[in-house]
């Protein structure tokens, strides 16, 4: 077995590293905390819940939601558990396809939608946009897809 010789990260992409370590890091943890603290749920139920509310009649498949939620199937099926556990959520079948789930907003999980999204948005902006002049949200922005795709299958892209 041949190995490909090691090509070492520079000085400049060893720092670019470090950093998305730590926004790999923290950002989740304090976005799960700001959640957690104003609304009581984590940043995966409100991201599920988000994604659902933004869906056409606010239903969206399992399999669909767990592409844009970038979930496994079985951890989507765990948080949409807990969701349909606080009455926030339902499954239905799926009309149009026998074989699949729709995962569907209720009232009252529009409801907690609609209180956790403002102070969820603060956050976001003050976390990253805030910091940020906007030629580099505009840099930030076209340079993230390109890492994104690297991780993941090919997916529907995001609105």
């Amino acid at each position: 077995m041949s190995e490909e010789p090691v090509k070492w990260l520079n000085e400049v992409e060893t720092e670019t590293w470090l950093n998305i370590w730590s926004l790999y890091v923290w950002l989740p943890s304090r976005l799960d905390a700001q959640l957690k603290e104003n609304i009581g749920i984590s940043h995966y139920e409100y991201f599920a819940l988000a994604q659902i509310s933004m869906a056409p009649e606010q239903k969206l498949r399992m399999s669909e939601l767990a592409a844009l939620s970038d979930m496994t199937l079985s951890h989507l099926s765990r948080v949409v558990t807990r969701l349909e556990k606080q009455g926030w959520v339902t499954r239905l079948p799926d009309p149009d396809d026998g074989r699949s789930t729709l995962a569907a907003l209720t009232e009252e999980g529009w409801e907690l939608v609609r209180r956790a999204a403002p102070g969820h948005v603060n956050e976001v902006r003050k976390l990253v946009f805030d910091n940020l002049e906007q030629k580099e949200i505009e840099q930030l922005s076209a340079i993230m897809p390109k890492i994104v795709d690297s991780l993941n299958p090919p997916r529907k892209p995001r609105a």
